[in-house]
């Protein structure tokens, strides 16, 4: 699997984001680099770019594939079904 980018972090002074809010709010949806919104030096926001969630669900559809019967028994006898009273266990 391959290593998610990591966004740059940018600062900036509420006031300086005011004025040109519509700008940065392109240039972090462009750019994918995160703005750090200060007042008074302090941190008080995040503006990140948008990422739509994807569902777990259905996410390997078409990668897997099923060889014989997924619901029959298989003739092995698993160590969980085994008799406490067994030698042989352990």
């Amino acid at each position: 699997m391959a290593e998610e980018e990591k966004s740059v972090e940018h600062t900036i002074n509420v006031t300086e984001f005011k004025r040109n809010c519509s700008r940065y709010i392109r240039s972090v949806s462009d750019t994918g680099d995160e703005l750090v919104i200060t007042k008074k030096g302090k941190p008080v926001s995040k503006l990140v770019p948008y990422a739509k969630r994807l569902s777990l669900f259905g996410m390997f559809k078409g990668d897997c594939q099923i060889l014989g019967d997924i619901m029959e028994p298989i003739d092995v006898e698993w160590d969980a079904m085994k008799d406490d009273n067994d030698e042989d266990y352990y």
